[in-house]
C-alpha cells in the first residue's frame, strides 16, 4: 500500500504541473501582433492607422489603448488563454473615447430625441 501511495504523489505534481501550464495567462497567450491583428479588425483599420499603448494583462484579459492617425481615441480588451489546441485569442472589444475621457454614445437617436434622452446625454 506504501509502494502505491510513494508512486500517486509524482502522478499528481506532474498533473498540476501540466494543469498549471496548460491554464496560461493572457500576458503570454495574447502577442503584440494578435493584439494588432485584432484591433484592426475590430475598428476596420490597417495597423499603419493606429497605435497601442498601455497594455495591462489581468488574468486571462489584456486591456489597452488605440489612438488613431486620424486623433480618435479607444480603451479595448481581449481575452486570451492556452489549452491543449494552443493559444487562443478573442476578437478585441473597444470603446471610443471622447475628448474629455468619456465614453461617445453608440446610438444618437438624432429623429427620436427627447428632454430625457439629453439629460441622459443619449443625442
Amino acid at each position: 500500500m506504501t509502494g502505491k501511495k510513494n508512486a500517486l504523489i509524482p502522478l499528481l505534481a506532474v498533473s498540476s504541473l501540466v494543469v498549471s501550464l496548460l491554464s496560461g495567462c493572457a500576458s503570454f497567450a495574447v502577442s503584440d501582433d494578435a493584439l494588432v491583428q485584432r484591433t484592426g479588425f475590430a475598428l476596420g483599420l490597417e495597423p499603419a492607422q493606429f497605435t497601442i499603448s498601455n497594455r495591462m494583462d489581468e488574468g486571462t484579459t489584456t486591456r489597452y489603448q488605440v489612438k488613431t492617425t486620424a486623433g480618435r481615441q479607444y480603451n479595448c480588451f481581449v481575452g486570451g488563454s492556452v489549452s491543449v489546441l494552443g493559444k487562443s485569442v478573442s476578437e478585441a472589444i473597444c470603446t471610443e473615447m471622447g475628448k474629455d475621457g468619456a465614453q461617445t454614445p453608440k446610438n444618437k437617436n438624432d429623429g427620436n430625441c427627447n428632454a430625457l434622452l439629453k439629460a441622459a446625454g443619449k443625442c
